[in-house]
């Protein structure tokens, strides 16, 4: 397996959207700015880059989508979500949502650990039980099979 397809490279593609989504929720950095800043890092060239560059197209593209999902699985305004949080679920409910591929269960957890690495204390908590609510709607089959 190549260094790209590992999961290892995958998971730092992962923390590396959270960075940019954080990034452009805080300083309004569009996608392609981004996907330019984030290329010159060394940081880029450990990560899966093509699915970096998927995960950060596709989330900032269907953005307004995919934040109506989070509101249907989260127990307060979207606006009072903390950044980091936000920007977890987005990946969390993209890749639910159109990444078949990875089963729930690594979807979760891979969210789960980028909450405890990145968010407040105990948020990993309140991601976890976000994405589960979300999994057992989007991933029924999956779920009960």
């Amino acid at each position: 397996m190549t260094p790209q397809a590992s999961s290892g490279a995958r998971t730092r593609a992962r923390e590396l959207v959270l960075q940019a989504l954080y990034q452009k929720q805080i300083a309004g950095h569009d996608c392609d700015e981004l996907l330019s800043q984030f290329k010159e890092q060394s940081a880029y060239q450990r990560v899966d880059q093509t699915f970096f560059g998927e995960l950060l197209a596709e989330i900032c593209a269907g953005q307004a989508e995919l934040e109506a999902a989070i509101s249907g699985v989260i127990d307060r305004p979207l606006d009072q979500l903390d950044p980091v949080e936000l920007s977890i679920l987005l990946i969390g409910i993209f890749e639910l949502q159109q990444r078949v591929d990875i089963p729930y269960r690594v979807v979760i957890n891979e969210s789960v650990n980028l909450a405890k690495r990145f968010g407040a204390i105990d948020g990993h908590k309140y991601i976890n039980a976000c994405l589960d609510n979300a999994a057992q709607g989007l991933r029924e089959t999956e779920i009960s099979g």
